[in-house]
């Protein structure tokens, strides 16, 4: 069949969960035998998130080959299983630079460029690139941003030029927000409307509109919406707030988003999708009755989105193995030797999270310090990983100045350092070592056993590696060097034997943990946790 193309919009306000959303769509038209991609497209200037502060934009995406991408990104692998690239995520930034660069190439014969017809172009190309492999039978495009944005008007320009040009191949769903307001005891159409007309206004016409509310619309409140938007009255859904954001495919289904997705781009609808794996998750979710502990030690556990991937590999591990997940943000800016006790007793399990600079890593050697001494399974993840090394240079060997020439470059003994494919790099954006690498284990490791195989594939994102020159003293110290890249020898994890599970990863497990997969370390780490 011919590749069909779903755009997915948002009004109102931002945040609505147009990413949970397109992922769901995503699982269960995947679940009914289709072949299903995702793209998301950012309406910032900067090239990528990869330098953008978290406190501006959350977590970084990191895709097997080596892309630094929006977080909406895990969500559609954890949502699929299918696996991201360069091609899931194109910013406003990159469509700019390539058309500036065709234009100093002379691609465009001293024609002037303009945004129409030549970003909308650009941004049309990366829309049908997906589609035109012919690996797809479906792709979905999430436009970021709020319809009214002056920065998204580009993209929504090049969506209505692509209605015309598809055809039936092509499919808007537009999310909006209806309030309710608790003073009147009432829920508000109005800004859907207004959200619906200006929309309408820059050419696009919704064919279905979702609802995010936190209330039940009644059925007569959503005629009125179809009536005023000019939306079949059975393309109009809602989405309520769900206790887990996995639930939300099956409260889409059961309003056949599906459905009205295949009728309305010509394809037959039969029978239902095969989502049972997905519910036997949901009631693992929900019938758990015990639970584990896990601190997550870093300096954005104020930031709900930071440490997404983290947060979400925890969860499917702990459901996986039938325990609720009690997850406790340790903010390692605040934790000194005055208050570990305080804030780590009680805890079944330690993260200790990944990040840059120097701010609140001295928490970090505290925290980890403690749960090493008081044997507490412990997981220390890129940054977190170096901290373990560091902290064991200072307290087991006695290099009292220990630490990695990312804080200190002065310092006697860097035992972490930069490495030396990152020396002649300036530009800071695209530039870490980024993507799926090798890692061969020893065999007796328990980075081993939790994979069940001595060589495995793992993402990173870092720049500074454990120094070569202390690798002998720490393993004589009784820190094994457990995981190399067989090319480069770049350890890549490190264990302390003698303690029941204390394992730092030069990669993020995290990004390879979906639904119905979770990362074999991080369900390795949990049955530490809780003791199986």
């Amino acid at each position: 069949m011919e590749t069909k193309y779903i755009f997915v919009t948002g009004g109102v306000v931002s945040s609505l969960g147009k990413g949970i959303i397109s992922a769901s769509l995503a699982c269960l038209l995947k679940a009914r035998g289709y072949r299903v991609t995702i793209q998301k497209f950012d309406p910032y200037i900067n090239v990528d998130p990869g330098t953008l502060n978290p406190y501006e934009h959350g977590e970084c995406y990191v895709t097997e080959d080596g892309t630094e991408t929006d977080l909406d990104l895990g969500h559609y692998e954890r949502f699929t299983d299918i696996r991201t690239s360069r091609a899931n995520n194109v910013t406003s930034g990159r469509i700019f630079q390539t058309v500036i660069n065709k234009e100093r190439h002379g691609d465009y014969l001293g024609k002037t460029v303009q945004i129409v017809p030549h970003i909308t172009d650009e941004i049309k190309r990366n829309v049908k690139m997906l589609g035109a492999s012919g690996d797809y039978d479906f792709v979905i495009n999430e436009i970021g941003g709020t319809i009214g944005d002056i920065e998204s008007q580009p993209f929504v320009e090049s969506v209505r030029q692509l209605r015309w040009e598809l055809g039936q191949n092509c499919l808007c769903i537009h999310l909006t927000y209806v309030p309710y307001l608790h003073a009147a005891k009432e829920l508000k159409t109005k800004p859907t409307q207004h959200s619906v007309k200006e929309l309408q206004a820059e050419g696009l016409q919704p064919d279905i509109l979702i609802l995010r509310t936190e209330k039940d619309i009644p059925a007569e409140m959503r005629r009125k919406i179809a009536q005023f938007c000019n939306v079949a009255p059975d393309a109009v859904i809602q989405s309520p707030d769900c206790p887990s954001i996995y639930e939300v495919p099956l409260v889409m289904h059961a309003q056949h988003l599906d459905e009205i997705v295949l009728r309305k781009t010509g394809v037959p609808v039969e029978g239902e999708p095969h989502m049972e794996p997905w519910m036997h998750f949901l009631d693992k979710l929900h019938s758990a009755t015990q639970t584990v502990r896990i601190g997550l030690v870093g300096k954005y556990v104020e930031l709900q989105d930071a440490y997404k991937s983290i947060n979400e590999a925890l969860l499917q591990s702990a459901t996986h193995l039938d325990r609720k997940l009690d997850l406790v943000y340790v903010h390692s800016e605040k934790l000194d030797e005055s208050n570990v006790d305080e804030k780590l007793a009680g805890l079944d399990g330690v993260i200790v999270a990944p990040g840059f600079g120097q701010r609140g890593i001295e928490g970090k050697f505290v925290a980890l310090r403690w749960c090493r001494e008081h044997d507490v399974p412990t997981l220390g993840i890129c940054l977190g990983m170096q901290c373990m090394v560091i902290e064991y240079a200072r307290n087991v060997l006695g290099l009292a100045d220990a630490h990695s020439t990312e804080m200190d470059p002065n310092t006697k003994h860097p035992v972490i350092d930069l490495m030396d494919e990152q020396k002649s790099i300036s530009n800071l954006g695209g530039t870490m070592r980024l993507g799926a690498y090798d890692c061969r284990l020893e065999s007796e490791s328990k980075a081993a056993e939790a994979y069940g195989s001595t060589d495995i594939r793992e993402r990173h994102r870092h720049r500074f590696e454990l120094n070569e020159a202390y690798r002998q003293a720490l393993e004589d110290a009784g820190m094994r060097c457990v995981g190399r890249n067989p090319l480069t020898g770049l350890v890549e994890v490190v264990e302390v034997p003698s303690l029941r599970w204390y394992v730092g990863t030069q990669y993020h497990p995290e990004y390879n943990s979906t639904v119905l997969r979770p990362n074999p370390l991080f369900m390795a780490f949990m049955r530490a946790a809780i003791g199986q």
